[in-house]
C-alpha cells in the first residue's frame, strides 16, 4: 500500500521494457475503485478513453516515448472507504504511426439515435 493524504497529488509512471526504441505508451483508461477485485460497481474514472474526467489530471513531458507520466489528486469514495485502488490501461503503439490509438486522443463515443 501507498499512503497518501487526502488532496495530496499522486504522481504515477508507467514505464515500458522493450528494446524495441519505436514504441510509444497512451494513458487510455485509469478507473479507481474501493474494491480491488471489482472496478464495474462502485468506481471513479480519472481518464477514460483518453478523455479526461478529473480536472486534477495531468500528464507530464517526458522525453522518452516509452515512459507515460502522470498524476491526480488523492480522495476517497464518498468517507465511507479509505482505501482506494487503481487500474489504468495503457496502449502499446508504433512511434509515428499517426492511424493507431496513441495518436488518436480523447475517443467519445456518440450517442446512439433511437429513431426508426
Amino acid at each position: 500500500p501507498y499512503y497518501i493524504d487526502l488532496n495530496q497529488n499522486v504522481f504515477l509512471q508507467a514505464y515500458l521494457h522493450s528494446s524495441d526504441k519505436d514504441l510509444t505508451l497512451f494513458v487510455d483508461t485509469c478507473v479507481a475503485s474501493p474494491d480491488p477485485y471489482d472496478f464495474n460497481t462502485l468506481v471513479y474514472y480519472i481518464i477514460k478513453n483518453g478523455c479526461v474526467r478529473d480536472s486534477s489530471f495531468s500528464t507530464f513531458y517526458s522525453p522518452y516515448k516509452y515512459l507515460a507520466r502522470f498524476k491526480f489528486n488523492a480522495f476517497e469514495f464518498m468517507n465511507r472507504h479509505t482505501s482506494v485502488y487503481m487500474k489504468c490501461e495503457l496502449d502499446v503503439c508504433r512511434l509515428r504511426d499517426y492511424s493507431s490509438r496513441c495518436y488518436q486522443g480523447c475517443i467519445s463515443r456518440s450517442k446512439r439515435d433511437l429513431s426508426s
